[in-house]
């Protein structure tokens, strides 16, 4: 796994933060300096962050849990939606459903119902239905993949939350640190990063930005999941090594009961002649 450098932070644009008088006090330790009139956000500090943000997805997604990437914002939709498929992560791209982690039984209902009508049109159900009421199911099944068809393989409730704009998904946010999920973000100089486990200081408005730190914490995402694939090989392995040696222990175990069964059985006397 390995960290952008201080030049590939700075040709991303990782490093302009939002104007002065739109910042948040909070951000202060991770500002660099102020030109023109726009707060500059220190690199090293973003390389350190993200290094260290990258370490803990990588163990999480080594440990098979679910990272759910949220992003509604028009610069980072695309990235997002591709990144976390090609590690097989969940995420929201549009709306964030409201009371999606406070009230997630509600949401897996309405994922079901999603199933359900799946059902109705491969068993033939469907092709019962009157045309009113096919079109109906069609318009609520396509509104339901939606909001709701990236996310449809989440069963529980993710480990962690991936942010870009914690300002925008605030709602998001709040409702993973009521749960105590532990929040990874992109945070910008006008957003209050108290509320983040793992900040990483950066431009969350260039597309060029978000993708280079989607990048980097997907790749180590990527090689978590590769280690726990190989560990998974290495102790079936291992096991099946292990089988064999046991069974010969109990066929050797076994012959030697049997010899010594046949050692202590009394000899038969023979006949005494009158």
């Amino acid at each position: 796994m390995s960290t952008p450098t201080f030049d590939q932070l700075l040709e991303a644009g990782c490093h302009f933060g939002h104007l002065k008088r739109k910042w948040n006090p909070a951000m202060a330790p991770y500002i660099f300096m102020e030109r023109n009139g726009i707060h500059i956000i220190d690199l090293y500090k973003t390389a350190a962050k993200l290094d260290e943000a990258a370490n803990a997805l990588k163990s999480i997604a080594k440990s098979g849990k679910k990272v759910l990437f949220v992003a509604t914002k028009k610069q980072a939709k695309q990235v997002i939606a591709e990144k976390a498929q090609s590690i097989n992560m969940p995420y929201v791209i549009e709306r964030w459903p409201g009371g999606m982690l406070t009230n997630f039984p509600t949401i897996r209902k309405a994922v079901k119902k999603m199933t359900a009508i799946d059902k109705m049109t491969k068993d033939g159900t469907f092709d019962n239905l009157s045309k009113r009421e096919k079109l109906q199911i069609t318009r609520q099944r396509a509104k339901l993949e939606k909001t709701l068809g990236s996310i449809a393989d989440l069963n529980r409730l993710p480990s962690a939350l991936f942010v870009v704009d914690v300002l925008k998904e605030r709602i998001a946010v709040a409702e993973a640190n009521r749960l105590g999920i532990p929040v990874f973000a992109m945070v910008d100089t006008n957003s209050n990063p108290n509320d983040i486990d793992f900040v990483i200081p950066a431009n969350d408005d260039a597309s060029k930005s978000i993708e280079l730190i989607l990048d980097t914490v997907c790749a180590a995402m990527a090689e978590g999941l590769e280690e726990r694939k190989v560990e998974k090989v290495d102790t079936q392995a291992a096991g099946e090594g292990e089988q064999a040696p046991r069974r010969e222990r109990r066929r050797v175990s076994r012959k030697a009961e049997n010899e010594a069964t046949a050692t202590d059985a009394p000899a038969t006397e023979a006949p005494v002649a009158e």
